[in-house]
């Protein structure tokens, strides 16, 4: 009995591993991973290595002569005249922007003339500039402050907040809240597609054997049960080896960028990105090794160990999909064609599509009654925990929903068996909910 189960396993995981659409996702999706923890750095260094621009300033307002600062990527130089005549030896003389400030308007007008191409953040970085200086003149000209002394209170001002979770025993850790709920909420999306995506392979497999009677052959050699667990186990080991993959490839990635790039991750750089707007990233003042190391910057992202996160992810792919890959195989063994099969898998499935409507709820709650319940019923433990564990949660709360759906999938296990045995012999018309639960007691 042994051997012929492992013969089916053996069976379901290469003809599966041997697709190519196996091979195509298992390697773009790392690329995906690296590219969305790498990309915002890579952004940052490349607007840093932007072009270096000249502008021409013709101020009718006389406001702004002598005003405009000189960073590493613009340097300002003043004309007066007519516009029209600068306009044409401005480009003559190898400027790229002429600033024409208007006067006589209401506020600060001005126009932007360039001939080519508009340099990246040349329009903001004026309009701030332009900003600060009328804002100073007002300031002296109507308030009779000194603009210096303005600027010092302001900073003196400034209120900074620091975000840091005390856990159970006590111990303190600056952590990020925005991107726990980020993480969390991803997780909880990629375990809902995996579990989709594979239990839907079984499903398919089942009737597809049942369909052109394949099952019936296999049934001379093996019994139902066997071809049953050999078949979501050979699937499952699939998932398993993509998952192994993806952490391999999505290490080996960023490992190489970090050494190939290591200024990419250095200090500077990632407060730069912490002041983007919509970018938040950890506190690096907590960091006791090098700040700049990639794998110490994902580490402080979370409430809770990394390992944990990566232990509870793999634990609830395999025990979500083992639940569901059961009960869809329940389901392809009473029906002769898809189309059918959505009569009996919709129930199973709104679980699932609940958790997902709910992902948001859950992030931005982690500890209420919502995501509590939801993380600890089976059908949708897998999608709700995963989302409320990079926040935190007691560790009482992990291994109960672990529990719980350990017994679930116990029970699935039964139920599956049951029906499975009976129903992928039944042809023709669909068995009715009675006659199904009448299988159980057989």
């Amino acid at each position: 009995m042994k051997n012929k189960t492992l013969l089916i396993i053996s069976r379901e995981y290469l003809t599966r591993i041997q697709k190519k659409s196996f091979i195509i996702i298992t390697i773009l999706m790392p690329i995906l991973l690296v590219a969305m923890i790498v990309l915002p750095a890579l952004l940052i260094v490349m607007n840093e290595q932007k072009q270096y621009s000249r502008i021409l300033v013709v101020d009718e307002s006389e406001v702004f002569i002598n005003n405009f600062t000189d960073n590493d990527h613009y340097e300002f130089s003043y004309r007066s005249g007519d516009i029209e005549q600068i306009k044409n030896e401005a480009f003559d003389q190898d400027y790229d922007v002429v600033l024409q400030i208007l006067s006589n308007s209401q506020g600060v007008r001005s126009n932007i003339y360039y001939r080519k191409n508009l340099p990246s953040g040349l329009q903001s970085e004026v309009e701030n500039q332009m900003d600060d200086i009328f804002f100073n003149q007002l300031l002296k000209d109507s308030l009779h402050i000194d603009p210096t002394r303005f600027e010092d209170m302001q900073k003196l001002a400034k209120a900074e907040s620091t975000t840091i979770q005390i856990d159970e025993k006590g111990a303190e850790k600056e952590h990020d809240a925005e991107v726990n709920q980020i993480f969390g909420m991803m997780c909880g999306i990629i375990i809902y597609f995996i579990i989709i995506l594979f239990a839907s392979q079984v499903l398919r497999g089942v009737l597809e054997e049942k369909s052109n009677r394949i099952v019936e052959v296999l049934l001379s050699s093996v019994k139902p049960t066997q071809l049953l667990v050999g078949k979501i186990v050979g699937i499952a080991m699939v998932g398993l080896t993509q998952l192994v993959i993806w952490a391999a490839l999505s290490g080996a990635i960023l490992l190489g960028i970090q050494l190939a790039a290591p200024d990419l991750f250095r200090p500077d750089t990632m407060e730069t990105i912490a002041e983007t707007p919509g970018v938040n990233l950890p506190n690096t003042a907590s960091i006791d090794v090098a700040p700049d190391n990639i794998f110490t910057m994902i580490q402080n992202y979370f409430a809770v160990s990394f390992g944990v996160i990566i232990v509870s992810f793999v634990f609830f792919f395999i025990v979500g999909y083992l639940i569901y890959s059961t009960l869809y195989a329940a389901t392809g063994s009473v029906v002769d064609n898809e189309s059918d099969s959505q009569q009996y898998t919709m129930p199973i499935t709104i679980p699932l599509i609940l958790a997902i409507v709910f992902v948001p709820s859950i992030a931005t709650n982690p500890d209420g009654t919502l995501a509590f319940w939801l993380s600890m019923i089976p059908l949708t433990s897998p999608i709700a925990m995963m989302v409320r564990l990079p926040s935190g949660v007691h560790a009482w709360e992990l291994l109960l929903s672990m529990g719980l759906a350990l017994a679930f999938l116990i029970f699935c296990i039964w139920f599956a068996a049951k029906i499975y045995r009976i129903g992928i012999m039944t042809y023709g018309k669909k068995p009715s909910w009675k006659t199904i639960f009448r299988w159980l007691r057989m």
